[in-house]
C-alpha cells in the first residue's frame, strides 16, 4: 500500500486519540516509521495490524477501527485535491459508484504500483444500490464500507448504511492474500448492499421516458456503428462475437498470421482478447449487462510470428473465402510470410521463435514482432438485436506505438480526438526526451559539483583539525561556543631545535637554507606524532610543543611522551643534518586547554605545567631529553631508564632537582 492512506492513519489517530495512544500502538506493531512517505510502499500486512493495535489500546472492535481507517482517508485525501475528482464524477452518489474503476484507472499515473481493487454498481433502486467487490487482498471489506459511508456524507449529504451481503475468500484481520486450497488465483469477492435515498437518481436518470421525437426516429443498421467504429465488435448471449468492425479484423489476421481469416467472427471473445480491467471479471452475459457503466480493457491474443504460422498463410487460399477476399492485412500478412520464408531458410526449425541480433549484446535475441493491440471502451446493450456491443478505440500513446501495433493514424477512429492524441502524445514525447536529456546532463553536472564539494569539505577539515583537535571542533559545530577545559593531568613536550640559523646574519641564502633545514626537522616531527596518544600543538619559531593526555584523556600520558621523545632524537640524529641538534623538554601536571582566536583559531594550553616544561627545555643540553623530578618518577616506576642531573636553576622556579631520561623500558 501507498503511504498516503497510511499518513492518513497516523493522522487521525493521533487526533483523536492523541500521539501518546499512536505511539503506543507504533510500539506494538513494532513500527519503525516516525512518519510515511506518500509515494512509497509499505507492507499491506500493517493496516490491519494497526487496527488490532489500536483496537487493543482502545477497547474498539477491529471493524470499528478498519471502519475509522476507512473515513479518515477520504477526509485525508481532500489535501491532494481528490475531492474535486469525486464531486465531479456525477450530481448523485450512483454516479460515483459508477465511476470507482474509473477513478482507480486515473489514479494509475500518479501511483503506478497501485494495486487497486475492481468495483461494478450491479443494481439500483429507490432505496439504495448494490455494489460487487472484487481485490487480491484479504481483510478490507470494513475499510470499504468506511470509506462509502464518508464519500456519501462528505460530498453528497447522504447517511448510509452499508453491510456485506455476501462474501468469498475474505479473511478478517489479514490482507496477505486469499488462502489457495486449489490450483489457480483466488480473488476475494465482496458483495454490499448500500442503503440510502436514491428516488431522485432513479426517477431523473433510470425510470426516465424517451421524448416522442426520440420514439418517432428511424432504426439504425448496426453497420453504421461498425463504420464510426472501426474497432468494435458485437456479442451475442453465448459471448461469442456475431459482428465487428474491420480496423479490428485487420489488426487479428495481422498479428495472427497463421489463423483463418473467417474464424475471428464466431470465436468466443475469451479465445480472441484477455480482459486485463476490470480484473478477474467473468465474462458471461450476466456479469457484463451489469457492467454497461464500466470501462473496459481488452488485450488481443497473439499466436506469434513462427514458421509454423507464417507457413500456415502461404499455404492459405485466401480465393476461396467469400465476402473476406484478400485486403489490406491479409496482403501485408502475406508479404511478412514471404519475406519471412525467403530469409530464414534454414536458421529455424518448425514452431520456433525468428531471432535477430540485439545491436547493445551481439546476442542472438527472440524478436518481439508487433505488439499486441489493447481496446478500450464501454459496453452497451443493443435492444434490438439483444446484444452488447463493444464501443473501443486503441489505446496508443505516440507514433511511435502506433507503428510496433502495426497501425496508421488513417486506421483510427475518425471521430473524436484518437488521432490528436497520438500526435499531441508524440510531440510531448518528443519533449519529454529533450527534457530528460538535459535533466540527465544537469544531474551529471551537479554529481561532479556533489564530489568536488566533498573533495573541498575534505580539505577543509584536514585543515581544520590540523588547527583544532578532532573532538573539540565537532564539539564546536554543534554548539559554537568555543570549548575550554581542564585537565587534572597531561604531560607537555617541548622540542627545540638548534643551531640552525644565526640570528645576526643578513645573508637571504643562509635563512632560506634555515628554513628549509627547520621544514626537513618539523616534518619529521610531524611524522612520529601518534593521534590519539600525542596531539601537536603549535611550533613557534624554532620550538616544537605537543601534548599527551589532551584534549582525549589518556592516563599513560607521561610514557606516551617519553616514547615520542626518544623516537625523534633517534629519527633527527638518522637524518645527519650537519651542525643541527635538537633538545626536549618534559613535564606532568594540570593545564587549562581551550580555542583561542577567531581569524586563526588555535588550540592553547595554560598553566605552569607548561611553563616547566619550557624551562626543562630550555635548560637542556643538546641531544639530550630532561624531565621534571614529577615526571621522571612516573616512568621509572613503569620501567624507563633515568639518571639523576641534579639541581638546575630554571627562571622563575629557583633551583629544581632534574632528570635525564636514557631509554626507554626493556621488552
Amino acid at each position: 500500500m501507498y503511504g498516503m492512506l497510511y499518513e492518513s492513519v497516523q493522522h487521525y489517530v493521533q487526533e483523536e486519540y492523541g500521539k501518546d495512544v499512536w505511539r503506543k500502538v507504533c510500539r506494538i506493531v513494532d513500527c519503525k516509521h516516525n512518519s510515511f512517505k506518500t509515494h512509497q510502499i509499505y507492507p499491506d500486512k500493517l493496516m490491519p495490524d494497526i487496527a488490532a493495535a489500536l483496537s487493543a489500546c482502545t477497547g474498539e472492535s477491529f471493524d470499528f477501527c478498519m471502519n475509522f481507517f476507512g473515513k479518515c482517508f477520504v477526509r485525508f485525501f481532500s489535501n491532494f485535491g481528490y475531492d474535486k475528482m469525486i464531486r465531479s464524477t456525477g450530481r448523485y452518489f450512483c454516479d460515483f459508484l459508477q465511476s470507482i474503476d474509473n477513478i482507480h484507472l486515473i489514479m494509475r499515473f500518479t501511483y503506478p504500483k497501485m494495486k487497486s481493487p475492481s468495483m461494478q454498481l450491479t443494481s439500483m433502486d429507490d432505496s439504495g444500490a448494490v455494489i460487487l467487490y472484487r481485490s487480491g487482498r484479504t481483510g478490507m471489506s470494513k475499510y470499504l464500507i468506511g470509506q462509502m459511508t464518508e464519500v456519501a456524507r462528505e460530498f453528497y449529504g447522504l447517511e448510509i448504511k452499508a453491510y456485506v451481503i455476501e462474501s468469498q475468500n475474505d479473511i478478517s484481520g489479514g490482507t496477505a492474500g486469499p488462502i489457495k486450497l486449489t490450483e489457480g488465483p483466488l480473488t476475494v469477492i465482496v458483495k454490499y448492499r448500500l442503503d440510502f435515498d436514491n428516488t431522485e437518481y432513479m426517477a431523473k436518470r433510470v425510470n426516465t421516458v424517451a421524448h416522442p421525437s426520440q420514439v418517432k426516429m428511424p432504426s439504425v443498421d448496426l453497420n453504421v456503428f461498425l463504420e464510426l467504429f472501426p474497432f468494435t465488435f458485437v456479442l451475442n448471449h453465448d459471448m461469442k462475437i456475431t459482428h465487428a468492425g474491420e480496423k479490428v479484423v485487420e489488426t487479428w489476421i495481422m498479428h495472427n498470421p497463421g489463423a483463418n481469416p473467417k474464424a475471428f467472427i464466431g470465436t468466443h471473445v475469451t479465445n480472441l482478447f484477455y480482459c486485463r480491467r476490470p480484473k478477474d471479471t467473468t465474462i458471461d452475459w450476466d456479469t457484463l449487462i451489469q457492467m454497461r457503466t464500466v470501462l473496459f480493457e481488452f488485450e488481443l491474443i497473439r499466436t506469434g510470428h513462427n514458421r509454423l504460422a507464417y507457413d500456415a498463410v502461404l499455404n492459405m487460399d485466401f480465393e476461396n473465402y467469400d465476402d473476406m477476399l484478400l485486403n489490406e492485412a491479409q496482403a501485408l500478412a502475406l508479404a511478412k510470410a514471404q519475406e519471412f520464408s525467403d530469409n530464414n531458410v534454414d536458421d529455424l526449425d518448425d514452431g520456433t521463435s525468428e531471432v535477430e541480433i540485439d545491436p547493445a549484446t551481439g546476442q542472438r535475441r527472440a524478436s518481439q514482432g508487433l505488439r499486441s493491440i489493447l481496446l478500450k471502451g464501454q459496453m452497451f446493450y443493443i435492444k434490438d438485436v439483444d446484444s452488447l456491443i463493444f464501443l473501443c478505440s486503441p489505446l496508443i500513446e505516440n507514433l511511435d506505438e502506433l507503428h510496433s501495433i502495426g497501425l496508421y493514424l488513417n486506421d483510427l477512429n475518425p471521430h473524436g480526438l484518437s488521432r490528436e492524441l497520438v500526435m499531441a502524445g508524440w510531440q510531448h514525447c518528443s519533449k519529454l526526451e529533450i527534457m530528460f536529456e538535459k535533466e540527465e546532463q544537469r544531474s551529471d553536472e551537479l554529481e561532479k559539483s556533489l564530489e568536488l564539494a566533498d573533495s573541498w569539505k575534505k580539505q577543509g577539515d584536514e585543515l581544520l583539525y590540523s588547527m583544532i583537535p578532532r573532538p573539540i571542533a565537532e564539539r564546536m559545530r554543534v554548539s559554537n561556543e568555543h570549548v575550554c577545559q581542564s585537565f587534572e593531568e597531561v604531560s607537555v613536550i617541548f622540542i627545540e631545535v638548534m643551531n640552525i640559523y644565526d640570528s645576526g646574519s643578513t645573508n637571504v641564502q643562509e635563512a632560506m637554507q634555515a628554513v628549509n633545514t627547520l621544514n626537513q626537522v618539523f616534518s619529521a616531527l610531524d611524522e612520529e606524532i601518534i593521534s590519539p596518544f600525542v596531539y601537536k600543538v603549535e611550533t613557534v619559531g624554532m620550538v616544537y610543543m605537543a601534548v599527551s593526555g589532551a584534549p582525549d584523556i589518556n592516563p599513560l600520558h607521561a610514557q606516551h611522551a617519553c616514547d615520542l621523545a626518544l623516537r625523534v632524537i633517534k629519527k633527527v640524529k638518522a637524518h645527519n643534518l650537519p651542525d643541527v641538534a635538537i633538545r626536549v623538554g618534559i613535564n606532568s601536571g594540570p593545564v587549562v586547554a581551550g580555542v583561542v582566536g577567531m581569524k586563526v583559531p588555535r588550540y592553547c594550553l595554560f598553566g605552569d605545567t607548561v611553563n616547566t616544561a619550557s624551562r626543562m627545555e630550555s635548560s637542556c643540553d643538546p641531544w639530550k631529553i630532561q624531565l621534571s623530578t614529577y615526571t621522571a618518577e612516573k616512568v621509572r616506576d613503569v620501567g624507563y631508564k633515568v639518571e639523576a642531573r641534579g639541581t638546575v636553576n630554571v627562571k622563575g622556579k629557583g633551583e629544581m632537582e632534574t632528570y635525564w631520561l636514557v631509554d626507554g623500558p626493556e621488552d
